[in-house]
């Protein structure tokens, strides 16, 4: 099926909350725009370490992400990865593949252990005595809230630590400072300024706390925070963001900046590479910029092995040695939060072919954020598990037999092909309501003489379901300038008309038109007149029409259908509406008068030409009529005031006030000319 009609996924075996999704409002017309991206690294050059704080912070696991700068987020960029991020894969879906942050990128891009203990404690719903035992001092409640701290707090009482201080306070200053750095990078929250402070316990032993899969850890804290993001209701992300945006500046040729290369610029950790001046001026690039594309990504535009290319001289034995984790099946870890690595699904990223992946159970994200005090590895004793059998599970590198071809029908046929509108919502739209209107054009005027009784009331009702359609887009713009005009022109007509019966009904009764009010002034002999794109038209009533052969008749009032349609005025061709003037009304009112003349209860005076001329006293007409002229402005005042009663809704009432206004005006000089004649 066509993605321009039909994105996707055809089958929901794989993507089955495609309606939580913020594609699903993307296509939908529903934009929210770039995410607000919560990444608070712009102050951690202010924090001076001195020598013995570098050792302990080298010795707890996090010497290479102390080294990594601030980057420059693009908001647009990672908004637009959001939009291809499926929580149910934790993966990417491009039209070439899925891919992922895996393992092995968090490794060389990040410098952070992948192997070794789970990330995983106790929690805390209070920061003084946990800060108080670690830190050697607890906040104010103004820096605290619930288990969290705020990270002004620990800058402001730990960023310096003197040379000659105890070791203690050494011990202290290094601890804030780790808790600073994971709270502003890998485990970086939506509040904004706060990390929770339940990592602190594992900062105890320096050389314990490099036993721990901090990268395990951040990745799972990354898929959680891309998840979350991607559901249509949310507007922020967290988590790591620069190993996010490096990622895709190392594997896709879309929005990769040009750097002005050094050779640090080389050195590990990887993302190093993506810190420099720009060589040249920064695009200004919105969501739908890099929406787009994405939706026609090629293969051409992707790196499947982009550290190939990198000096391995460079990259720690302990994390060479660990790189085989990127293939494994297995259970990420952080905290309350697991999240499952499925490097299956993207084994192009580590040069093997890619087959048909295992269907992915699935699970429900819990948060086990629960009291104080309570170990979660107790709660999560399945996960741990499954973490603990990491170097069991990984993807073999002999796949034998593989098809990608079948793959991709497998995959185009589970996946969202796209994610943005080829075309716009509006101009379908408008297409669609053009298209009505050449249908029902067509039908009205589609000869019924030589038709039987079925045919015919088969046109019969496509006339009335392209007016029901028409009807019911009421207010939908459709064309510009032209269509602007009609409405314009469309509105004129109806309010002299309004007007002109109110005088007529006076005349005739001899009473105020505001009193005796009944009925909608919108009907006319020919049929309720329905707003269609604004623009007043009337409408026969097609619908109820019985077609005996070779007219269609009123089954009540057997009113020949024909014959009204042949006395509608029609509207002018497209022109200026301030150069339409009275002549084109009086040839549309003339031909109404000569065709119900005999009708008619007129006034007193009919205008020829600049004059006014009284009508032969065999037409009925009163003498005392003619005085009746000057009440014309008190007649239109009171329709004028029907009308705004009538429409019942503010904003309407203030779109066609002024139109009123302008049609009284006009309405009362043409009636003191004496062409006030119009059919009640």
């Amino acid at each position: 099926m066509d993605a321009l009609t039909n994105p996707g996924p055809l089958k929901d075996i794989v993507l089955y909350d495609q309606e939580k999704h913020v594609s699903s409002a993307v296509w939908d017309g529903q934009e929210r725009g770039a995410l607000r991206c919560h990444e608070h690294t712009s102050k951690l050059s202010e924090w001076k370490l001195n020598a013995k704080q570098i050792q302990l912070v080298e010795r707890a696991g996090f010497g290479y992400l102390r080294r990594i700068p601030a980057i420059s987020l693009d908001n647009p960029l990672i908004s637009a990865l959001v939009e291809r991020w499926r929580r149910e894969t934790n993966t990417f879906h491009f039209t070439v593949g899925e891919m992922t942050v895996t393992l092995e990128d968090i490794a060389l891009l990040l410098g952070l252990g992948i192997d070794g203990k789970p990330v995983i404690g106790v929690t805390y719903t209070t920061c003084s005595s946990v800060c108080e035992r670690y830190l050697g001092l607890a906040p104010d409640p103004n820096y605290a809230s619930g288990g969290m701290v705020k990270l002004s707090w620990l800058k402001e009482k730990f960023s310096v630590c003197p040379d000659d201080a105890p070791f203690e306070d050494v011990e202290h200053c290094t601890r804030a400072y780790l808790l600073y750095l994971v709270g502003s990078t890998i485990f970086s929250t939506t509040t904004g300024n706060k990390v929770p402070v339940m990592y602190l316990p594992l900062f105890e032993d320096f050389d314990d706390a490099g036993t721990f899969a901090w990268g395990a850890a951040a990745l799972a804290f990354l898929y959680r925070a891309l998840g979350n993001a991607s559901v249509k209701s949310q507007s922020t992300i967290c988590g790591c963001l620069t190993l996010l945006q490096c990622w895709s500046y190392y594997h896709l040729n879309i929005g990769r900046p040009k750097l002005n290369r050094e050779p640090v610029h080389d050195h590990f950790p990887f993302v190093l590479r993506w810190k420099g001046k720009q060589n040249g001026p920064t695009a200004n690039r919105d969501v739908v910029f890099y929406r787009k594309a994405l939706d026609v990504v090629k293969p051409i535009d992707v790196e499947w092995l982009p550290y190939e290319s990198m000096d391995g001289r460079f990259i720690p034995e302990h994390i060479r040695n660990s790189l085989q984790l990127g293939r494994s099946k297995t259970m990420l870890i952080s905290f309350d939060k697991a999240e499952r690595h499925m490097p299956d699904r993207c084994l192009k990223q580590f040069g093997l072919f890619q087959g048909i992946p295992e269907d992915v159970p699935r699970w429900i994200r819990k948060s086990r954020g629960v009291d104080g005090g309570v170990d979660l590895s107790v709660k999560m004793e399945a996960e741990l598990n499954e973490w603990e059998m990491r170097w069991d599970n990984i993807v073999p590198d002999d796949v034998l037999g593989v098809d990608e071809a079948d793959y991709m029908r497998w995959y185009l046929g589970i996946t969202r092909k796209i994610v943005g509108r080829p075309i716009s919502l509006s101009s379908e739209f408008q297409r669609t309501i053009l298209n009505v209107r050449d249908i029902l054009e067509l039908a009205e005027n589609f000869p019924t003489h030589d038709l039987d009784l079925e045919r015919g009331n088969m046109v019969s009702r496509i006339i009335s379901l392209a007016q029901d359609c028409l009807r019911d887009q009421v207010g939908v713009s459709v064309g510009g300038g032209e269509t602007q005009q009609q409405i314009e022109l469309g509105k004129r007509m109806r309010g002299k008309e309004r007007v002109r019966r109110k005088g007529m009904g006076k005349r005739r009764k001899g009473i105020d038109p505001m009193e005796d009010y009944g009925g909608s002034e919108d009907e006319s002999q020919f049929g309720p007149v329905v707003e269609v794109d604004q623009l007043h038209l009337p409408l026969s009533h097609h619908a109820d029409s019985v077609y005996d052969g070779s007219h269609m008749y009123d089954p009540v009032t057997k009113v020949d259908d024909m014959e009204l349609c042949d006395n509608i005025p029609q509207l002018p061709d497209v022109q200026d509406i301030n150069k339409i003037d009275g002549s084109l009304l009086d040839d549309t009112e003339r031909s109404l008068e000569e065709s119900k003349l005999h009708e008619e209860i007129g006034a007193g005076n009919v205008m020829i030409g600049e004059e006014e001329t009284e009508l032969p006293e065999s037409y009925g007409v009163k003498k005392e009529d003619k005085e009746s002229k000057g009440e014309d402005g008190d007649a239109a005042k009171g329709v004028s005031d029907v009308s705004g009663e009538e429409n019942g809704n503010g904003e309407e009432e203030e779109e066609d006030g002024t139109d009123m206004g302008e049609n009284v005006a006009e309405s009362s000089s043409l009636d003191r000319r004496g062409d006030s004649t119009l059919l009640a």
